[in-house]
C-alpha cells in the first residue's frame, strides 16, 4: 500500500505525567498530531513512526497479528528477528505478564532505576496474548518502557503496548531523526511524528535475568551500560545476598542457540549498513594471526585505489582527537567528508552521533566511510558492537 507519508510536529517539552502514569498534554498541535498517530495504529491498524530516547520506532499493536506483520512488511525485516513490545506503565506492562510469574530481584531494581529509559528485559511470554510474529515463536518477550515523552504519550493514548523496532528498512543504520525516517520509509507508512534528534542514538541494552542462577546476561549492549547496571545491583543487594554476574554476549558468555533462533532483535542479522562500505580501523588492539598491520599511508594508497580518474571521495568518523584523523586529513588528494564524533572521553556523544553520521555520510554520496574504533566500555561497548555489524571489512593501523 502507498502513502503520502505525513510529518506531524511533537513539542515532547509540553508532555507530562501524572503520578498515575497517565499523559497531560500542554500544546494542542502536539496532542492532536498524538491522537492523528494513535487513529492510524488503533483503527486503521497501520504503523507509525515515532522518537524514542534511543532511536526512531515503527510501532504498531502489539497484541495483533496483523497489525505487527505490517511492521515486518514495511521494513523487509525477516520474520525469526523478534519485536520488542513497549509499554507506557506499570500496570501495561502487568497486563502482559503471567499471572503466575514473579518479578526477579534484579528486575525490580532495574526496572526501579532505568525505567523508563533504554532498558529492555525479557520476561515469560503469555501466548495466550502475545501473537508469536512478535516472539518469533520463543517462549520469551522483550519488553521496556520508554523515556521520550512522545513515545510514552503515543502508547498512553492508543491505550496498548506498541511492537517498535527501528524505523528503517531492514539491516540499514537506526534512524535518529525524522528526516532519516522520511527518506528510507517514504511512502511506506502513513505518519512519522517529529518529535526531534534523538538523546541516546543507540537501541536500547536487552537484559536477560530469567535463568536459574540469577545472573545478568547483556543479549544486546546499549543506552543503559553495564558498568550503570553493576552498581545498581551491588548497591540494591541486602546484607549477605548474591550480587547477580552481569555477563555480556559474545564476550563474556556464547550461546549459539539464542544466535541461531535469536529471543531479542540484534543478534542474528547484520545491521547498521549504509548502501556505501564500510571499513573499520584497528587502531589500539593486535591484528588476528596472519593479518599484518598496515601504515597510515599504506591504508590511503588502498583507499584512492578504489577510484579512477577523480579524487577518491571517503567519509571518516573519528573522535576529534584522533591522531589517525589528523595523519589521514593531512592528504590533500582525498576530498574528505568529516563527521565528527565528540572526544575519545566522551563515549555518549559518539553513541548519540554514530548513526546520523552514518546516515549524513551516504548522503553526501561518498565512496567508502571509515570509522576509527573508540574503547570498549562505558557507551563504546554498544557504539562497537553496532560498528562491527556494519563494518564489511576491518583493517589494523600500525601508528608505531
Amino acid at each position: 500500500m502507498a502513502f503520502s507519508t505525513q510529518v506531524l510536529n511533537c513539542d515532547a517539552s509540553s508532555i507530562t505525567f501524572s503520578a498515575d502514569e497517565q499523559p497531560e498534554v500542554a500544546c494542542s498541535d502536539t496532542l492532536r498530531s498524538l491522537k492523528e498517530a494513535s487513529h492510524y495504529l488503533v483503527d486503521l491498524l497501520q504503523p507509525v513512526a515515532f522518537p524514542t530516547e534511543t532511536v526512531y520506532g515503527l510501532g504498531a499493536l502489539a497484541l495483533d497479528s496483523a497489525a505487527a506483520s505490517r511492521i515486518f512488511s514495511t521494513k523487509g525485516r525477516p520474520p525469526d528477528n523478534p519485536l520488542i513490545v513497549h509499554v507506557s506503565s506499570s500496570l501495561m506492562l502487568h497486563s502482559l505478564l503471567p499471572p503466575n510469574f514473579i518479578l526477579p530481584p534484579s528486575y525490580e531494581l532495574l526496572i526501579k532505576h532505568f525505567w523508563p529509559g533504554p532498558l529492555t528485559l525479557l520476561f515469560p511470554s503469555d501466548p495466550t496474548l502475545i501473537p508469536s510474529i512478535i516472539t518469533a515463536n520463543q517462549p520469551t518477550v522483550a519488553i521496556r518502557m520508554p523515556s521520550h515523552p512522545v513515545a510514552r504519550a503515543l502508547i498512553a493514548i492508543s491505550n496498548t503496548p506498541l511492537a517498535a523496532p527501528s524505523a528503517n528498512s531492514s539491516g540499514k543504520p537506526s534512524p535518529t531523526r525524522a528526516e532519516h525516517v522520511l527518506r528510507d520509509l517514504d511512502g511506506k507508512i502513513g505518519i512519522i511524528l517529529d518529535g526531534g534528534p534523538c538523546e541516546v542514538g543507540l537501541e536500547s541494552t536487552v537484559v536477560d535475568g530469567l535463568r536459574e542462577d540469577g545472573d545478568i546476561r547483556i543479549l544486546r549492549p546499549g543506552g543503559v551500560t553495564v558498568e550503570a547496571i553493576e552498581q545498581v545491583l551491588r548497591d540494591g543487594a541486602s546484607d549477605g545476598a548474591r550480587i547477580p554476574k552481569v555477563l555480556v554476549h559474545r564476550r563474556d558468555f556464547l550461546d549459539d542457540t539464542i544466535e541461531q533462533a535469536p529471543t531479542t532483535p540484534g543478534m542474528k542479522y547484520r545491521h547498521y549498513s549504509p548502501s556505501v562500505p564500510v571499513t573499520l580501523l584497528w587502531t589500539t588492539s593486535s591484528p588476528p594471526s596472519g593479518v599484518e598491520p598496515v601504515t597510515p599511508a599504506a591504508l590511503l594508497d588502498s583507499v584512492k585505489s578504489l577510484v579512477v580518474g577523480r579524487s577518491v571521495k571517503v567519509g571518516i568518523l573519528a573522535p576529534a582527537d584522533s591522531s589517525l584523523l589528523q595523519l589521514l586529513l593531512a592528504d590533500s588528494t582525498v576530498t574528505w567528508h568529516q563527521y565528527g564524533l565528540g572526544s575519545k572521553s566522551e563515549p555518549s556523544i559518539t553513541a548519540q552521533r554514530l548513526f546520523d553520521g552514518l546516515l549524513t555520510l551516504e548522503k553526501e554520496g561518498v565512496d567508502i566511510i571509515m570509522i576509527e574504533e573508540v574503547g570498549e566500555e562505558r557507551e563504546g561497548l554498544a557504539i562497537m558492537n553496532r560498528v562491527k555489524k556494519a563494518a564489511g571489512e576491518c583493517r589494523w593501523v600500525s601508528m608505531a
